[in-house]
This record gives structure tokens, sequence and C-alpha cells, in this order.
């Protein structure tokens, strides 16, 4: 009986038959083999009523399947049949026999593999061989020996290992229920469609056999991730974050309560809120719209509906959302959509009349009231600059208007205004030399409304210009001057105060030996864009060629502040400084390009340098105690070459300290032709560095 009894356990007789050619064929499979050590993770937990219940049915199993061996053939027609529901509970004989003490699975053990990793691994472990039906039993034997002081006795026989893993569509999950499903993460698929209602220990632990497998790290993600899953709760934390200014993160929660519940007007409006936040005002438009098809009387998106319309200077649908947002909306919001209405009327008008500075005036006007992300109105301001020549303030103010992408333009205002966008954009970039950019723009604002006859000239000049341009430079590239000159001339013809031609013509003109006409072309193009470094660099090449030194000075001065580290500018005005000295009968031996950094080393010297023209800084410092002091002098006085800067050591000096009547050390002193204007701590190099620019322009 002994005899029997083991070879049962050890899975000998028809059913160790079955499994010896079963394990001939798992050999060749790769599923790994489920680790020992695995197998001696049984948690010992108190016995309650409920896991008593569960362990009647448990143990019913088990003794009913190691009294009973049927073949397992890896056939279609051999698939797991549904387990009876839950609430349906068949008599058994097994469940008249005394209630054993059962493992209870309400604390998991954790375990990084999957799910679905488990089950592989056990069908590896319970089928690779009768070898390891004998390990098995001995692992069991010496964990039930383990477990005599919980007194939860567990058989363990090949029989009773449940098959799972990669064997068609056999699945094990949980305590009771075999679901059908070939995907990888049947496993975890299959726990989220049983209710949640029960313990974990109920749904969580996977039982394989007597092998027991508690939820891995990935379920327990899942199943948090799925409570908190709540709209309003993620709403909630949308708005927490909306009101510390983190738009991109409520705007992220937004959306997920969305996904959730797509009917809630509420999520919509919220949204919009925080796209609004970013500065997306036409998704914001979308969401409101959204909002108000969702729930028709929603106040609170009508009034932010129109309050973006307001902003994108459509008053008259400003206007209707106001009417239709109730309390929300009060007599001022609806006086200042009509307002708005009549200033973009005059602005209107004032473009059709050519009466540029009232448009400008107008479209001022209309900024400043709350209008500040209309395209139209900034457009409408950039024109009338560029009509008025005022180049540099067109670039600037265009460049302050929003940018929207011209399909969201064309859904929005329309093909008529956006295609006048188009067309301002045009001419913004002929006059910034990005002429290929120009006539791309051109381009488009005639696909758009080819019946313009505005829009067809600027598409004429800017290929006009962009062709003399190019064809200019390839004459000048080959010396040939005069050719060149005559190209940027025509070229001009079509936009007069182009200031990239100008600024090539004179060039042209330089070259040919024409330096008035050269540097009256710079001029025009300076008073068109004034921060046009390479015409003023050439006027000032000129006046230097004309000995018109102190013009050249200036010119020479106001570079070398924007770009104070500019070597060849720097040397410029050195050689044009040593011109005037040489002019006005000065002494210039001691003169050397890039020494504008002196030692005092007499009371006349000091003199010297803070009663003549110009400007000089100089530090008072003590040489062994403020060396740092003295860096940043360094460093500063690289930045402006054309500046003196003097370093007077107190020591050596005492007098000079009092009689310039210090009030700390270090501290440098500004000296503007021959007075004190200004005097700053050696410990704030910051401010040197403003009041040197300050006071040198």
């Amino acid at each position: 009986m002994t005899k029997c009894s083991m070879e049962q356990e050890l899975g000998c007789g028809l059913m160790g038959g079955v499994l010896q050619r079963w394990s001939n064929w798992s050999k060749k499979s790769s599923v790994p083999a489920l680790p020992g050590k695995g197998m001696n993770k049984v948690s010992k937990e108190p016995v309650t009523d409920k896991s008593k219940k569960l362990s009647n049915n448990d143990d019913s199993r088990r003794r009913r399947s190691t009294s009973t061996v049927e073949p397992v053939l890896l056939d279609s027609s051999n698939l797991a049949k549904p387990l009876p529901e839950q609430d349906q509970k068949p008599v058994r004989k097994s469940e008249l026999l005394p209630p054993r003490n059962s493992v209870s699975y309400s604390h998991p053990v954790k375990d990084s593999r999957r799910r679905s990793n488990t089950g592989r691994s056990s069908t590896s472990s319970s089928s690779g061989s009768t070898h390891h039906s004998k390990e098995l039993a001995k692992v069991t034997t010496s964990d039930q020996q383990q477990s005599n002081n919980s007194k939860a006795l567990i058989r363990a026989t090949s029989s009773n290992i449940m098959l799972a893993g990669q064997l068609g569509n056999l699945r094990q999950l949980g305590a009771g229920s075999a679901v059908g499903n070939n995907g990888s993460n049947a496993t975890i698929e299959a726990l989220d469609k049983l209710p949640r209602k029960n313990s974990l220990g109920k749904l969580g632990g996977s039982v394989m056999g007597n092998i027991i497998r508690q939820p891995s790290d990935e379920f327990k993600q899942l199943h948090g991730l799925t409570g908190r899953l709540d709209p309003e709760t993620l709403k909630n934390k949308g708005n927490e974050a909306y009101k510390q200014g983190r738009f991109e993160e409520a705007l992220a929660l937004y959306e997920r309560a969305i996904s959730l519940d797509s009917k809630q007007a509420t999520y919509r409006c919220n949204k919009s809120a925080a796209l609004l936040g970013l500065g997306r005002l036409m998704e914001a438009i979308v969401e409101c719209k959204e909002a108000i098809q969702l729930d028709p009387t929603y106040c609170r998106a009508h009034h932010r509906l129109a309050t973006i319309y307001l902003r994108l200077g459509d008053p008259e649908h400003a206007l209707y959302h106001y009417k239709q947002a109730g309390n929300h909306a009060d007599s001022n919001h609806i006086s200042e959509a009509q307002t708005l209405i009549q200033r973009l009327k005059r602005c209107s008008d004032a473009r059709k009349s050519h009466e540029w500075n009232t448009l400008l005036k107008e479209t001022q006007c209309v900024i400043t009231s709350g209008v500040d992300s209309a395209p139209e109105v900034y457009a409408l301001q950039t024109e009338a600059l560029l009509k008025i020549n005022k180049h540099q303030e067109a670039c600037i103010t265009y460049n302050k208007g929003p940018k929207f992408a011209i399909e969201s333009c064309i859904n929005f205002f329309g093909l008529t205004v956006s295609a006048y966008l188009l067309m301002i954009k045009a001419l913004v970039n002929m006059v910034s030399g990005r002429l290929d950019e120009a006539v791309s723009a051109a381009q488009h604002a005639a696909r758009l409304d080819p019946g313009n006859k505005e829009i067809s000239l600027v598409v004429k000049r800017t290929r006009a210009v962009s062709s003399a341009r190019l064809s200019g430079n390839l004459l000048f590239k080959a010396s040939k001057f005069v050719e060149a000159c005559i190209v940027y001339g025509e070229g001009l013809e079509y936009d007069s105060y182009n200031p990239l031609l100008l600024c090539n013509r004179a060039a042209c003109r330089s070259k040919l030996g024409q330096f008035e006409k050269a540097i009256e072309d710079c001029t025009a193009a300076l008073n068109v864009q004034p921060s046009y470094s390479k015409a003023r660099l050439r006027r000032a090449d000129c006046n230097s060629k004309l000995e018109r030194w102190e013009t050249a000075i200036q010119d020479y001065e106001k570079l070398i502040r924007e770009t104070p580290g500019d070597k060849e500018v720097a040397r410029a005005l050195f050689e044009a400084k040593v011109q005037l000295k040489k002019q006005h009968g000065e002494d210039i031996e001691d003169l050397k390009f890039g020494s504008n950094l002196v030692l005092v080393s007499s009371n006349e010297r000091f003199r010297h340098f803070v009663t003549s023209a110009g400007m000089t800084v100089v530090l008072f410092c003590n040489k062994t105690k403020h060396k740092k002091v003295v860096q940043i002098m360094e460093q500063v006085c690289k930045r402006f070459p054309s500046i003196n800067f003097l370093k007077v050591e107190i020591e050596d000096h005492p007098y000079l300290a009092k009689s310039e009547a210090l009030t700390c050390i270090p501290a440098f002193k500004i000296y503007k032709n021959g007075s004190r204007v200004k005097e700053v701590p050696g410990n704030d190099p910051e401010l040197l560095e403003r009041s040197v620019k300050l006071y040198s322009s």
C-alpha cells in the first residue's frame, strides 16, 4: 500500500508514462524552468474563517486530483473547460470531510517576474521529467516539515500540478477559473476582467498545484492605477496644478479625465483654460466649442470663448458669446466688444485712405485695450511702419505679434485675411534681407487670394529684388563693380529703401572710389534700419578714407559697444584715434593698440587721463589684497578697448585716494570729459559694466 502511494506521488503508472512522453517534447522548448527557491516561498499566515472556507474547496480538489489519474493530451479536444461559477456550490463528497488549515494569500510575496512568466515556469517544472517529479516531492516534503508550526499539511503529487504557459489556450487563473487566451499577457488581462470586490488573496494569488505564486509588482501597480483612474479625481488634481501655474501638468490630467469620461463639459472647459495658460489659443477655442456642444447653457464656457475671440480681434463672435454667458458677463464686457468693433473699423478706413500715422495710432489703441493676440492688427501696424520707412520698428512689431500656423489662420480668419498676413510677412522678410523667404511667402499669399492685385505687386517686387541681389553679388565677386552697381540700382527701383541693396551698392561705389555716394547709400540704409552694423562699418571706413576721423570714431565707438569683442573694429577705432591726435598735433608715442589699461605712476599722469576728452575708468585698490578686483577690471577693459582704464595702487599714491573722496576701497571712479560722474563699489562687476555702457554711449 505504501509502495502504491509512493508511485502515485512520484508520478508512476499510466500518468508517469504520459508525462515521460510529454517531457521529451518539452525539452525542446525554450521555456525556463521554475527555480527551486520559489517552491519554499509559502507564506505562513494565521487561519481565518475566510481562509478556512477557501481551503475546503482547495483540499477537495487536491484529494480528487490525487485519487484520479487522467492522461493529458496536447490536443484541442483536451483544452481546459470553464470551471463552475463561484456562486454555484455543487455538493461534493470531499466537502463532508473535516476542513484543514490552508495557506493564506492575503500578504503577497514580492516577485519581479510577470504572471505569464510564472505560468510558463510552472509548466516547465511540472512536466520536465519523472526525475523532476521526484525532486518536487522531496522539496515539498521538506516544506511540510518546516511548516509544522502552522499545522498546514500540503500533499504534492505530479498529478495536481496545474499545467499553464504555452499549452494552447490553457491558463490557470487565481483560485478557481480558467480562461482561454493565447496572448503573452493573458493572465493580467484576465485578472482585469474579474470582479475586484473580493480580497487580493482570492483574486490576486495564483495557485499552480501546490506551488503558490503571489501577485507580482506589476499586478499591484496595475491594480492601484485602475483604482485611481477616477475622472473627478483627475480633474481636481488638474485644478490644483493649474492654480500653481503648472499648465502642462494640468493639461495632461484634464486629457486623462476626458479619456475616461468624454461627456463632461467641465473637463473640456478646464482643458481650454490650461491651453490658454500655455498660449495655445486656437486649441482653446476648439475645447470651448466642445464644452458648449455638450452643454449649450454652460455660461463659463461661453464667457471664456468670448474672451478668446476678443483677444484674437473678433469682436462680433465675442459679443455673441458674452450675451450667452449669463451672470459671468456684465455690461462692461459687452461695451468692450462694441468699442473694439468701432476701432477696427477706423483701422480699416485709415488703411484704405493711406493714412499711415492714423493707422499706427489706432492699432496701438486696439492692442493696449487687450487685443494682444490678433495677427491682423499687428500686421496692420507693421504695414504702417513700413510705409513710413521705419523698417527696424516694423520688424520689431511684426515679431511681437502671434505666430499661428497658416492652416489655423485659414480655418479661423479665412483666406483673405490669411493672404494679407502672408503678404506682410513677405515684406518684412524682404527688408530684412531674407529674400528667398520673402518670395515664398508672397507666392503663397497669391495662391490663397489669386485675384488680389496688391499681392500680385508684392510677388513682382520680391522676385525683382531677389534677382538683383543674386546677379549683383555674382558680378561683385567677379570684380565687375560698375555692372554690379547698375544691377543693384535696378533692384532698388522696386524697393527704394531696401537696406540690403543700398549697402551692397555702397560697397561697389567704395571699390570705385566713390566714397561720398557710398556714404549716402549707407546713411539711407541706416535711416530705415539703425542696427544694420554692416552699413555702419562701411560708412566709418569711407569716412576714414576721406580723413573724417571724428565722424568715423563715432561710428566705430557705437559698433564697439554693440560688439565689444570685435578686434577688427577695435583696431580701426584705435587707428582713427591715433590719426585724430596726429591731426591735432598731440603726442602719440605712448599709444599702443591693446594697452588701454594703464598703471598710474604719478599725479601728473593721473590728471592727464581724467581731464582729457572722452571717458576714463579708474580703479583704486590695494595691490596685495584686491587681486580679484584687478582681474575684473582686466576683463571689462577687453570688452571696451576704446575706453581708458587706470589702476591706482593706494599704497604708492595715498593722496589720490584722499583727493578723490572715495567712500570705499576697492572702488571704481568713472570720469567723462574731465568730470567725475559715478563711483562703483569694487565688488559689483555687473554694475560696473552697466555704468560703462551707459556713460560711453
